[in-house]
Parts: C-alpha cells; sequence; structure tokens
C-alpha cells in the first residue's frame, strides 16, 4: 500500500451500481476508515414499503450479497412474491424479490417506530458485517422529480416504469430546501483526520446532484480544506451504466468527462478519466488523471480505488505546496 493510502479517513459521495463498484474498492483498501454519503433521492413508497435503492444496492455490494447478473437486487433471488401478486392483479412494474423484500419490511417497521434512516442503515450495515460507515445523504425526505415529454415524473416512475425513455427536460429535488444532512455525515466532513473527498462515478444528475442539493452539505465539502476527486461515469462518450449520456444529450450537454468537470465546477479538485477520453485532459480546469476506469471484476474496483486515493494524496501534497507559496 501506497504512503498517500495508509492514513487518515475518506468519505465518499455515492449512488448505486456504478458508485456501489468503487465503493468496494475502497471499502477493501481503507475498512472503517471509509464513510460513505448515498444518495436517497431515488426513496420513495412502494406496496406500502419504505424502498431506498441506492442505499440497498451499497449495502449488497459491500456485503458481498449484490445480483452481479442484474445489477441490483440480491443473489440466489426468487420472485414467488412478485408472481403471486400479479396474480392479484397488483402492480409489479418494480420488481422486489422475496430475499429482499426482508429489508423493506424491516426498514419500514423501524421508521414507523420512529427510529431515523441513518440508524437503521447503520444497525443493516453492522449486520452484514459491512466496515465502512453507510450514512444516508438526509434522514428528511428529498425526492428527485423528472419534468419529461410525458409530464412530471416520480424518479422511479421514469427510470425503471418508463425504462428512461421520455426525454427530460428538469431535474428537480422536492423537500431538499428543508432537509438537513444527517449528523453523522457532517461530522465526517468536519474530521481533522479526513485526507480525502471521492464523488464515485454515479450519474452526476440522478445520484449525486441530490446529494449536493441537501442545504449545507456543498459548503461541509468546500470547507472541508482536502482534495477532491471525482471519478468521471463517462467513456469514450457512453454512460458505462446507466442514462448518463442520454440525459445530458437531452439537456444540451455534450457526452465527454470534459463536461463532467464543468458540471462540478470549483468543487473538485482533480478527476479521473478514463484512457479512451485522455485528450480531456487539455481543455478540463481541474487537473485530470487518465486511468482504466471500467470496473468489470473485484479487481478492477479495488486497482481503480487505489488510484483515486494515490491521486488525491499528490492533489493533497499540491494544494499544500499552493498554499505555502500563497502565504509567503
Amino acid at each position: 500500500m501506497s504512503a498517500s493510502r495508509s492514513t487518515g479517513r475518506v468519505v465518499a459521495l455515492c449512488g448505486g451500481v456504478g458508485g456501489a463498484k468503487l465503493a468496494y474498492g475502497l471499502q477493501h483498501i481503507l475498512g472503517s476508515d471509509l464513510t460513505l454519503v448515498v444518495n436517497t433521492g431515488d426513496d420513495f413508497d412502494h406496496l406500502g414499503l419504505r424502498i431506498s435503492p441506492d442505499i440497498d444496492t451499497v449495502l449488497y455490494t459491500l456485503s458481498g450479497l449484490a445480483n452481479r447478473e442484474l445489477g441490483w437486487g440480491r443473489q440466489d433471488e426468487s420472485w414467488n412474491f412478485m408472481q403471486a401478486l400479479a396474480a392479484l392483479g397488483g402492480e409489479t412494474w418494480f420488481q422486489l424479490g422475496d430475499r429482499d423484500l426482508a429489508i423493506h419490511v424491516e426498514r419500514t417497521r423501524r421508521l414507523q417506530t420512529g427510529e431515523t434512516l441513518s440508524a437503521i442503515t447503520a444497525s443493516i450495515a453492522a449486520r452484514l458485517g459491512i466496515q465502512a460507515r453507510v450514512l444516508p445523504m438526509s434522514d428528511h425526505p428529498v425526492r428527485t422529480v423528472v419534468a419529461t415529454s410525458e409530464g412530471v415524473l416520480p424518479f422511479q416512475r421514469y427510470f425503471v416504469e418508463r425504462r428512461c425513455a421520455p426525454v427530460v427536460n428538469k431535474i428537480s429535488f422536492d423537500g431538499a430546501a428543508k432537509a438537513r444532512a444527517c449528523s453523522q455525515v457532517l461530522s465526517a466532513l468536519h474530521d481533522p483526520d479526513l485526507r480525502a473527498i471521492i464523488i464515485c462515478p454515479s450519474n452526476p444528475y440522478l445520484s449525486v446532484d441530490p446529494i449536493l442539493s441537501v442545504p449545507g452539505m456543498r459548503l461541509a465539502i468546500e470547507n472541508a480544506a482536502v482534495p477532491v476527486v471525482a471519478v468521471s461515469p463517462i467513456i469514450g462518450g457512453k454512460a458505462v451504466k446507466g442514462p448518463t449520456d442520454k440525459i445530458m444529450a437531452e439537456l444540451g450537454v455534450p457526452a465527454t468527462s470534459r463536461a463532467i468537470a464543468e458540471h462540478y465546477g470549483e468543487l473538485i479538485h482533480g478527476l479521473i478519466v478514463d484512457h479512451a477520453d485522455e485528450e480531456d485532459r487539455k481543455t478540463t480546469r481541474c487537473t485530470v488523471h487518465a486511468a482504466a476506469s471500467l470496473m468489470k471484476t473485484d479487481e478492477d474496483r479495488i486497482r481503480l480505488a487505489g488510484v483515486a486515493l494515490d491521486f488525491a494524496g499528490n492533489l493533497a501534497t499540491d494544494i499544500a505546496v499552493a498554499a505555502r507559496r500563497r502565504g509567503r
């Protein structure tokens, strides 16, 4: 392990599948020194249950329970509940596996007793043997809403039921103005031992922006005085997973890593791009590092996590040198 990875804590902002892959690699290297701040803009109530898709994807991935073939849900899943529900004429557009149901039922039960989402998530993570600290971005409801060519749709109706088919005109986050970041999230960002913040290769518009929409979150990141490194979800003009490139095109944004850097703006100090996008280095405002960023295997996840941590360590040195020069 390189010296830049050996000490201090790291906070990572994370969405679902793509972000969870890098989170897996980061946990492998950092263990309990990793705090994951997970998007809850995707959360919704369905069939009387509170569903937290991104949190569950992160929990399943970090615990080794994820269904790698589907990219969501649990491995070794069965679908008896959905088949029985369909026979009764119930809604089946959002698939809930028999094993997966347990986490939704338990979360809903505990929320109804007054427990917070952060406390419930921490408890489940401990039960699953997860080393990293997994936190929702907020204990207050924030809901992603997509204005489309078919009207305004709640996120899961757009993403799952309509399979991202409608043209996106605007994305907003209902409840964000009244929400507050989890106290544990703010504590992690204020930790004197914090050495880096990583923005995982999640969809910037649907997974990371909801996190940044929570009042005080962006300011806490800016004030953390550590390198902020984003990993681009774009490779060669295409999204690795999900509708990122489609949404960018519909919003009039080129599907490039340079556009990802411009979207995050001054929040980030560095951007990791794939070798296929190395040319973006010449025109991107922040420092750019090219690496093999496609994560097909666990080894890929761990390797890219190491690249991100080393890159952040190098940026920390550059930032410290620049600060000393300004102080002369």
